[in-house]
Protein backbone atom coordinates (compact mmCIF):
# COMPACT_ATOMS: atom_id res chain seq x y z
CA UNK A 1 0.00 0.00 0.00
CA UNK A 2 1.68 3.25 -1.18
CA UNK A 3 -0.94 5.06 0.44
CA UNK A 4 -1.82 5.32 4.47
CA UNK A 5 -4.94 2.73 4.48
CA UNK A 6 -8.18 3.57 6.21
CA UNK A 7 -7.83 1.24 9.07
CA UNK A 8 -10.18 -0.60 11.03
CA UNK A 9 -9.56 -2.48 14.33
CA UNK A 10 -12.28 -4.97 14.57
CA UNK A 11 -13.64 -8.08 12.47
CA UNK A 12 -17.05 -8.15 13.74
CA UNK A 13 -20.44 -7.27 12.34
CA UNK A 14 -19.60 -3.55 13.02
CA UNK A 15 -16.17 -3.30 10.90
CA UNK A 16 -17.45 -4.96 8.23
CA UNK A 17 -20.64 -3.37 7.43
CA UNK A 18 -18.83 0.14 7.44
CA UNK A 19 -16.30 -1.50 4.85
CA UNK A 20 -19.28 -3.22 2.58
CA UNK A 21 -20.68 0.19 2.73
CA UNK A 22 -17.53 1.97 1.80
CA UNK A 23 -17.12 0.35 -0.69
CA UNK A 24 -20.13 0.83 -2.86
CA UNK A 25 -18.71 4.93 -2.29
CA UNK A 26 -15.11 4.16 -2.85
CA UNK A 27 -13.59 1.21 -5.16
CA UNK A 28 -10.11 3.01 -4.64
CA UNK A 29 -9.11 3.63 -1.58
CA UNK A 30 -6.53 1.23 0.47
CA UNK A 31 -8.62 -0.60 3.79
CA UNK A 32 -6.82 -2.55 6.50
CA UNK A 33 -8.60 -4.51 9.50
CA UNK A 34 -6.45 -5.41 12.08
CA UNK A 35 -8.21 -8.67 13.69
CA UNK A 36 -7.47 -10.09 17.10
CA UNK A 37 -8.98 -13.41 15.91
CA UNK A 38 -9.24 -15.33 12.59
CA UNK A 39 -10.76 -12.71 11.25
CA UNK A 40 -13.64 -14.31 9.86
CA UNK A 41 -17.21 -13.40 9.40
CA UNK A 42 -20.22 -15.00 11.30
CA UNK A 43 -23.86 -13.95 12.71
CA UNK A 44 -23.11 -13.72 16.17
CA UNK A 45 -26.95 -13.68 16.90
CA UNK A 46 -26.92 -17.37 15.91
CA UNK A 47 -24.41 -18.06 18.93
CA UNK A 48 -27.52 -17.91 21.24
CA UNK A 49 -29.58 -20.17 19.01
CA UNK A 50 -27.29 -22.81 16.97
CA UNK A 51 -27.89 -25.86 19.25
CA UNK A 52 -31.25 -26.83 19.08
CA UNK A 53 -30.73 -26.54 15.15
CA UNK A 54 -27.77 -28.86 15.35
CA UNK A 55 -25.34 -26.56 13.71
CA UNK A 56 -21.97 -26.49 14.64
CA UNK A 57 -18.98 -23.89 15.36
CA UNK A 58 -17.68 -24.61 12.17
CA UNK A 59 -20.66 -24.45 9.82
CA UNK A 60 -21.33 -20.73 11.89
CA UNK A 61 -18.42 -19.62 9.77
CA UNK A 62 -19.78 -17.83 6.91
CA UNK A 63 -16.87 -16.76 5.31
CA UNK A 64 -13.03 -16.89 5.63
CA UNK A 65 -11.15 -14.04 6.12
CA UNK A 66 -9.48 -14.84 2.64
CA UNK A 67 -12.85 -14.43 1.42
CA UNK A 68 -13.55 -11.19 3.24
CA UNK A 69 -10.53 -9.92 1.70
CA UNK A 70 -10.80 -11.18 -1.61
CA UNK A 71 -14.78 -9.55 -1.68
CA UNK A 72 -14.13 -6.13 -0.02
CA UNK A 73 -10.71 -5.46 -2.14
CA UNK A 74 -9.48 -5.44 1.47
CA UNK A 75 -6.08 -6.30 3.41
CA UNK A 76 -6.97 -8.30 6.74
CA UNK A 77 -4.22 -9.74 9.30
CA UNK A 78 -5.63 -12.04 11.70
CA UNK A 79 -4.20 -12.56 15.24
CA UNK A 80 -3.18 -8.80 15.17
CA UNK A 81 -3.73 -7.22 18.59
CA UNK A 82 -3.51 -3.52 18.68
CA UNK A 83 -1.81 -2.38 21.96
CA UNK A 84 -1.68 1.55 21.32
CA UNK A 85 -2.71 4.72 19.19
CA UNK A 86 -0.38 6.96 18.68
CA UNK A 87 -3.06 9.31 17.25
CA UNK A 88 0.18 12.20 16.84
CA UNK A 89 1.82 10.28 14.50
CA UNK A 90 -1.19 8.44 13.05
CA UNK A 91 0.25 4.93 13.94
CA UNK A 92 -0.96 2.06 15.56
CA UNK A 93 1.32 -0.63 17.56
CA UNK A 94 1.06 -4.12 17.26
CA UNK A 95 1.60 -6.83 20.59
CA UNK A 96 4.74 -7.97 18.30
CA UNK A 97 5.87 -4.19 18.36
CA UNK A 98 5.25 -3.51 14.40
CA UNK A 99 4.18 -0.07 13.54
CA UNK A 100 1.29 0.37 10.90
CA UNK A 101 -0.08 4.05 9.72
CA UNK A 102 -3.41 4.96 9.09
CA UNK A 103 -4.66 7.65 7.30
CA UNK A 104 -8.15 7.49 9.03
CA UNK A 105 -8.98 4.67 12.12
CA UNK A 106 -12.40 3.12 13.20
CA UNK A 107 -12.38 1.26 16.39
CA UNK A 108 -15.00 -1.69 16.12
CA UNK A 109 -13.51 -3.05 19.37
CA UNK A 110 -16.73 -4.44 20.54
CA UNK A 111 -17.57 -5.48 24.32
CA UNK A 112 -16.66 -7.90 26.78
CA UNK A 113 -19.00 -10.17 28.78
CA UNK A 114 -19.59 -7.98 32.49
CA UNK A 115 -17.99 -10.66 34.93
CA UNK A 116 -19.99 -10.69 38.34
CA UNK A 117 -17.30 -10.60 41.53
CA UNK A 118 -18.70 -14.00 43.01
CA UNK A 119 -17.12 -15.91 45.71
CA UNK A 120 -16.01 -19.29 45.67
CA UNK A 121 -13.54 -21.78 44.06
CA UNK A 122 -15.57 -22.43 40.98
CA UNK A 123 -15.65 -18.72 39.91
CA UNK A 124 -13.09 -19.99 37.51
CA UNK A 125 -15.44 -22.30 35.61
CA UNK A 126 -17.67 -20.12 34.87
CA UNK A 127 -18.17 -19.33 31.00
CA UNK A 128 -18.96 -16.59 28.48
CA UNK A 129 -19.62 -16.79 25.12
CA UNK A 130 -18.84 -13.69 23.36
CA UNK A 131 -17.01 -14.85 20.00
CA UNK A 132 -16.83 -18.11 18.09
CA UNK A 133 -13.65 -19.58 19.82
CA UNK A 134 -15.88 -18.99 23.26
CA UNK A 135 -19.12 -20.93 21.69
CA UNK A 136 -16.77 -23.98 20.22
CA UNK A 137 -15.21 -24.20 24.16
CA UNK A 138 -19.03 -23.81 25.09
CA UNK A 139 -20.46 -26.61 23.24
CA UNK A 140 -17.27 -28.66 24.17
CA UNK A 141 -18.14 -28.22 27.80
CA UNK A 142 -21.88 -29.70 27.35
CA UNK A 143 -20.27 -33.42 25.74
CA UNK A 144 -20.76 -34.77 29.36
CA UNK A 145 -23.49 -31.88 31.06
CA UNK A 146 -26.82 -31.63 31.45
CA UNK A 147 -28.06 -29.58 33.92
CA UNK A 148 -26.98 -25.96 33.01
CA UNK A 149 -27.41 -22.70 34.94
CA UNK A 150 -27.66 -19.03 32.75
CA UNK A 151 -26.72 -15.76 35.16
CA UNK A 152 -28.95 -13.38 33.59
CA UNK A 153 -32.63 -13.27 32.19
CA UNK A 154 -31.92 -10.82 29.31
CA UNK A 155 -32.32 -10.93 25.80
CA UNK A 156 -29.17 -13.17 25.23
CA UNK A 157 -29.69 -15.05 28.41
CA UNK A 158 -33.24 -15.67 27.65
CA UNK A 159 -32.16 -16.99 24.14
CA UNK A 160 -29.54 -19.53 25.41
CA UNK A 161 -32.60 -20.80 27.87
CA UNK A 162 -34.43 -21.70 25.15
CA UNK A 163 -31.61 -22.97 23.00
CA UNK A 164 -30.42 -25.25 25.74
CA UNK A 165 -34.09 -26.13 26.62
CA UNK A 166 -35.25 -27.47 23.09
CA UNK A 167 -31.67 -29.06 22.88
CA UNK A 168 -32.92 -30.97 25.79
CA UNK A 169 -30.77 -30.05 28.21
CA UNK A 170 -32.08 -28.94 32.46
CA UNK A 171 -32.30 -25.01 32.53
CA UNK A 172 -31.97 -22.77 34.86
CA UNK A 173 -31.92 -19.12 34.90
CA UNK A 174 -31.23 -16.41 37.48
CA UNK A 175 -31.44 -12.70 38.03
CA UNK A 176 -31.84 -10.27 40.21
CA UNK A 177 -35.03 -8.73 38.16
CA UNK A 178 -38.32 -10.15 38.83
CA UNK A 179 -39.01 -10.97 35.43
CA UNK A 180 -37.12 -11.90 32.22
CA UNK A 181 -36.39 -9.13 29.97
CA UNK A 182 -37.20 -6.33 32.18
CA UNK A 183 -35.11 -3.59 30.67
CA UNK A 184 -37.04 -4.50 27.34
CA UNK A 185 -40.53 -5.85 28.21
CA UNK A 186 -43.24 -4.49 30.04
CA UNK A 187 -44.19 -6.68 32.94
CA UNK A 188 -47.13 -8.48 30.85
CA UNK A 189 -44.48 -9.30 28.03
CA UNK A 190 -41.93 -10.42 30.63
CA UNK A 191 -44.42 -12.82 32.15
CA UNK A 192 -45.40 -14.05 28.99
CA UNK A 193 -42.23 -14.99 28.22
CA UNK A 194 -41.41 -16.55 31.51
CA UNK A 195 -44.19 -18.80 31.45
CA UNK A 196 -43.62 -19.46 27.05
CA UNK A 197 -39.95 -20.56 28.36
CA UNK A 198 -41.38 -22.18 31.44
CA UNK A 199 -43.34 -24.48 29.10
CA UNK A 200 -39.83 -25.40 27.09
CA UNK A 201 -38.46 -26.62 30.97
CA UNK A 202 -36.64 -23.40 32.26
CA UNK A 203 -36.83 -22.85 35.60
CA UNK A 204 -36.19 -19.05 37.14
CA UNK A 205 -34.59 -18.01 40.15
CA UNK A 206 -35.55 -14.60 40.23
CA UNK A 207 -35.71 -11.40 42.60
CA UNK A 208 -32.30 -13.03 43.82
CA UNK A 209 -28.70 -13.64 42.48
CA UNK A 210 -25.74 -15.79 42.75
CA UNK A 211 -23.44 -15.60 45.44
CA UNK A 212 -21.05 -18.34 45.68
CA UNK A 213 -19.84 -20.89 43.19
CA UNK A 214 -17.83 -23.26 44.27
CA UNK A 215 -16.76 -27.14 43.55
CA UNK A 216 -18.43 -30.13 44.66
CA UNK A 217 -16.81 -33.09 43.07
CA UNK A 218 -17.48 -32.72 38.88
CA UNK A 219 -20.22 -30.62 39.83
CA UNK A 220 -20.90 -26.79 40.89
CA UNK A 221 -22.46 -25.83 44.24
CA UNK A 222 -25.01 -22.13 43.73
CA UNK A 223 -25.48 -20.59 46.89
CA UNK A 224 -27.88 -17.39 46.20
CA UNK A 225 -28.28 -13.92 48.21
CA UNK A 226 -31.46 -15.42 49.31
CA UNK A 227 -29.78 -18.40 51.19
CA UNK A 228 -30.97 -21.03 48.81
CA UNK A 229 -28.47 -23.67 47.14
CA UNK A 230 -28.59 -25.32 43.78
CA UNK A 231 -25.96 -27.79 42.32
CA UNK A 232 -25.66 -27.52 38.20
CA UNK A 233 -23.12 -29.29 35.80
CA UNK A 234 -22.06 -25.82 33.73
CA UNK A 235 -22.62 -22.06 34.61
CA UNK A 236 -22.83 -19.70 31.63
CA UNK A 237 -22.88 -15.94 32.49
CA UNK A 238 -24.88 -13.59 30.16
CA UNK A 239 -25.12 -10.63 32.53
CA UNK A 240 -24.73 -8.24 29.90
CA UNK A 241 -21.48 -6.41 28.21
CA UNK A 242 -19.26 -3.59 28.69
CA UNK A 243 -17.86 -1.84 25.61
CA UNK A 244 -14.32 -2.32 24.76
CA UNK A 245 -12.73 1.52 25.95
CA UNK A 246 -9.54 0.71 27.22
CA UNK A 247 -7.49 1.25 23.67
CA UNK A 248 -8.99 4.41 23.36
CA UNK A 249 -8.58 5.34 26.79
CA UNK A 250 -5.30 5.00 27.01
CA UNK A 251 -4.65 6.92 23.85
CA UNK A 252 -6.65 10.08 25.30
CA UNK A 253 -9.74 9.35 23.44
CA UNK A 254 -12.82 10.29 25.69
CA UNK A 255 -14.71 7.46 26.71
CA UNK A 256 -17.62 7.09 29.32
CA UNK A 257 -19.64 4.21 29.43
CA UNK A 258 -18.81 3.71 25.81
CA UNK A 259 -16.13 5.35 23.32
CA UNK A 260 -17.74 8.98 22.91
CA UNK A 261 -18.83 9.88 19.52
CA UNK A 262 -20.92 12.52 17.84
CA UNK A 263 -23.78 11.94 15.04
CA UNK A 264 -20.75 11.10 12.86
CA UNK A 265 -19.20 8.52 14.52
CA UNK A 266 -16.55 10.81 15.21
CA UNK A 267 -14.39 10.41 18.72
CA UNK A 268 -12.94 13.47 20.48
CA UNK A 269 -9.84 12.80 18.25
CA UNK A 270 -9.66 14.03 14.39
CA UNK A 271 -9.59 11.06 12.19
CA UNK A 272 -10.50 8.56 14.67
CA UNK A 273 -14.33 6.99 14.80
CA UNK A 274 -15.87 4.62 16.43
CA UNK A 275 -19.05 2.64 16.48
CA UNK A 276 -20.93 -0.37 17.03
CA UNK A 277 -20.92 -2.38 20.60
CA UNK A 278 -17.31 0.29 21.67
CA UNK A 279 -19.10 3.49 21.06
CA UNK A 280 -21.47 5.74 23.21
CA UNK A 281 -23.95 8.26 20.89
CA UNK A 282 -26.00 10.50 22.93
CA UNK A 283 -25.06 8.87 25.90
CA UNK A 284 -26.21 5.70 25.04
CA UNK A 285 -24.35 2.64 24.07
CA UNK A 286 -27.01 0.50 21.97
CA UNK A 287 -25.08 -2.95 21.08
CA UNK A 288 -27.96 -4.01 18.59
CA UNK A 289 -28.26 -4.82 14.76
CA UNK A 290 -30.22 -2.08 13.80
CA UNK A 291 -28.23 0.69 15.56
CA UNK A 292 -25.07 -0.64 13.91
CA UNK A 293 -26.11 -0.86 10.38
CA UNK A 294 -27.21 2.53 10.63
CA UNK A 295 -24.39 3.76 11.95
CA UNK A 296 -21.91 1.78 9.60
CA UNK A 297 -23.63 3.35 6.15
CA UNK A 298 -23.41 6.70 7.96
CA UNK A 299 -19.89 6.72 8.45
CA UNK A 300 -19.02 4.98 5.57
CA UNK A 301 -20.23 8.22 3.85
CA UNK A 302 -18.13 10.39 6.40
CA UNK A 303 -14.92 8.25 5.48
CA UNK A 304 -16.30 8.76 1.60
CA UNK A 305 -16.19 12.28 2.07
CA UNK A 306 -20.05 12.41 1.66
CA UNK A 307 -20.84 12.80 5.07
CA UNK A 308 -25.15 12.29 6.04
CA UNK A 309 -24.30 15.57 8.41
Amino acid sequence: MSRKPIVIIGSGLAGYTVIREFRKLDVETPVLILSADHGGFYSKPMLSNALATGKTPASLLNNSAEHMADQMKVVIRPYSRVIAINQSNKNLVLQNGEKINYDQLVLALGANQIRLPLEGDGVEEILSVNDLDDYRRFRDSLVTKKEIAILGAGLIGCEFANDLAVAGYHVHVIDISPQPLGRLLPLAGGIFLQRRLEDTGVIFHLDTTTQRVEKVGERLQLTFTNGKILQIDTLLTAVGLIPRTALAKEAGIKVNRGIVVNQSMQTSHDDVYALGDCAEVDGRVLPFVMPIMHAARALAATLANKPTL
